[in-house]
């Protein structure tokens, strides 16, 4: 049976033997020495999403380290709440990072962690927002009777751990219930352009 490192647009860890294009973490270990999952789902507000190889690294997944967790792409990863990491995706990080402030100076990886933190949660489930469907921009994710669904243009896009099922008619005119952060929308809305699946890239 694969490890429960599978992250959904709602947050949730799972397992899935669909294989994701990004890793990341939640600031520490979360698995006990069996490599079993334990109650917790984050050790510290730092969550990121990291390349799948850097610098000729290798690691014992799930070994004596944090518990590495993994996405179908970062558009999960964004809905989920995690951001860029700083030191495999230096470049990504600082553009969102610049965009998240909204000023000359980028904005510190503490301070959004603090605020992200705030909304990605409400205690121990997954926090949502409502917004008007039209004024979303690509990359957004919103949730419907229960599923994740991925914003492209005009269309919706189904989201699975394997990838993203046929396009369907962005509907017009009605609010939705949004997964994705308000500051990561606002940074998807200033021009961050994120790493999709390739089947839908």
């Amino acid at each position: 049976m694969p490890l429960p490192s599978r992250v959904s647009p709602f947050g949730d860890v799972f397992a899935s033997l669909a294989r994701g294009t990004l890793m990341g973490n939640r600031g520490g270990r979360l698995h006990d020495g069996a490599r079993k999952l334990g109650a917790r789902r984050w050790a510290s507000k730092q969550w990121i999403c990291c390349k799948l190889a850097f610098n000729d690294r290798h690691r014992n997944v799930w070994g004596d380290g944090y518990t590495e967790l993994f996405f179908l792409d970062e558009v999960t990863a964004l809905a989920a709440g995690h951001r860029p990491c700083f030191e495999c995706r230096r470049k990504d990080a600082e553009r969102f990072a610049a965009l998240f402030s909204g000023r000359k100076q980028r904005a510190t990886a503490a301070a959004m962690d603090k605020l992200l933190h705030a909304e990605r949660l409400a205690g121990k489930v997954k926090r949502t927002h409502a917004r008007p469907l039209d004024t979303l921009p690509d990359g957004a994710m919103i949730a419907r009777d229960g599923k994740a669904f991925a914003v492209r243009g005009s269309s919706l896009l189904p989201w699975s751990p394997e990838g993203y099922g046929a396009p369907q008619r962005r509907p017009r005119g009605i609010e939705s219930e949004i997964l994705t952060p308000p500051s990561i929308l606002r940074v998807l809305s200033a021009g961050y352009r994120p790493l999709w699946h390739p089947h839908r890239a």
